[in-house]
């Protein structure tokens, strides 16, 4: 038991780190609206392309849809936790570039509440911001640079009827998003203008699944979650100070974010196929749309009105993905049941900048390594993921990514025989 109660107590100490620390992800496309997106994907499930949405499994966490708690086993308990890191190749009309960032992604805890129930908690990006570059300016210089993003921190829990499984995720939301400009005219002082929005926010997801065999040892899932439209709830402002004297920051202008500022309604799907003998096949395929384009982003005014910080509009976001994994003999030897995955995905973003679209589109793939004497799954991955803009490719980039996820999986409540 004590040991229990300490494995539970780092998994909270680890959830309670990733509300501070996420992974920088790297890319000027990230100063505009709330940042990059994330789509809750564990790096399991980011090895097969992010799928998710018909995924059941008593091993892996999954938070892309709630519905799959309850599939757990009930003398189990599972946490994942993941990490990545990623190298970057841009290239726009003024020349090349290239980065690294990562860090801490997400933590996630599940355990059984009942053999029909399940419960998980933890802590995933929702959007993520990171940025610095620097251009020259008629008479002077300009360097624009921005951190933060938006941090979910979720309970849910599922149940189930034979093979309906039915769940909901209910999340408070937090983070703030900073994107700083320094201007330095020359000669003149630098200024810094900073635009800053804090947000405090709570939001809910719906999932179901139904799972039907068509055989013996095949069968058939298929995924729904849903997610309604509401507003943010937090504040934003821009300020400018003086750099080069003791003068404080000004605020130009502030805002209630209430009525302004809107997540959307959101819709997934996905399918999923499953093959258990002696090796096990998995399939999935998902789609999903983000109705961003009803989700207002207001502009930021003065107190006579003017616009000092330009709103937005945004794009409906689709997301298509399909994925798989094999496992030659889930009893056979360590090589036989490490299960090797592959994954693609197309993403038309939610983001439009000056009237062109971004579009995002990469490959993956991945194994796991299970720890001597245990359940316990190393999951390493590595992704190629290329972004741009269109009909104007403002900026191409093009990222690798090394994806490493461990999943503790221990047995609880379970009672030894005494002899």
């Amino acid at each position: 038991m004590k040991s229990k109660i300490k494995s539970l107590g780092a998994a909270l100490a680890l959830v309670s780190v990733i509300g501070t620390a996420h992974a920088d992800v790297n890319t000027p496309y990230s100063m505009y609206g709330y940042g990059m997106l994330g789509d809750k994907a564990t790096s399991m499930q980011r090895q097969m392309g992010g799928v998710g949405i018909a995924m059941q499994s008593g091993r892996q966490i999954n938070v892309m849809n709630p519905a799959s708690y309850a599939s757990i086993d009930s003398l189990t308990f599972l946490w994942d936790m993941g990490a990545n890191m990623n190298m970057r190749w841009s290239k726009d009309r003024t020349g090349s570039d290239h980065g690294y960032g990562g860090g801490l992604d997400y933590v996630t805890m599940e355990f059984p509440l009942s053999k029909y129930m399940g419960m998980s908690i933890g802590m995933v990006p929702l959007t993520q911001v990171g940025y610095s570059f620097g251009d020259e300016i008629k008479y002077g210089a300009r360097q624009n640079q921005g951190n933060g993003g938006i941090t979910e921190a979720y309970a849910g829990v599922s149940g189930k009827i034979k093979g309906l499984s039915i769940g909901v995720n209910v999340s408070y939301d937090f983070g703030t998003i900073q994107n700083d400009v320094y201007s330095t005219p020359n000669p003149g002082s630098q200024s810094l203008f900073q635009q800053m929005m804090q947000i405090r926010d709570w939001n809910i997801v719906a999932g179901v699944q139904y799972k039907q065999p068509i055989s013996k040892y095949n069968y058939l899932t298929i995924g729904a979650t849903y997610s309604p439209k509401k507003s943010f709830h937090g504040n934003t402002w821009l300020t400018i100070q003086d750099l080069t004297s003791d003068s404080r920051p000004d605020t130009v202008a502030q805002s209630s974010m209430k009525g302004k500022y809107y997540s959307p309604q959101s819709f997934g799907v996905g399918l999923a196929y499953t093959h258990e003998k002696v090796h096990r096949i998995i399939v999935e395929a998902d789609f999903s749309l983000q109705q961003w384009s009803d989700a207002p982003f207001s502009s930021l005014k003065d107190e006579t009105g003017q616009v000092v910080f330009q709103g937005m509009k945004f794009n409906d976001r689709k997301r298509f993905s399909i994925g798989g994994e094999y496992t030659q003999n889930v009893r056979g030897s360590y090589l036989e049941r490490m299960p090797w995955r592959l994954g693609a995905f197309y993403t038309d973003d939610y983001l439009q900048i000056d009237g062109n679209a971004m579009k995002e589109f990469g490959v993956s793939l991945g194994t796991g390594f299970a720890a001597p004497g245990g359940k316990t799954m190393i999951n390493l991955g590595l992704e190629w993921r290329h972004r741009k803009t269109t009909p104007v490719n403002m900026l191409s980039e093009n990222y690798f990514n090394i994806m490493v996820g461990v999943n503790f999986n221990e047995v609880w409540f379970f009672k030894r025989k005494i002899n």
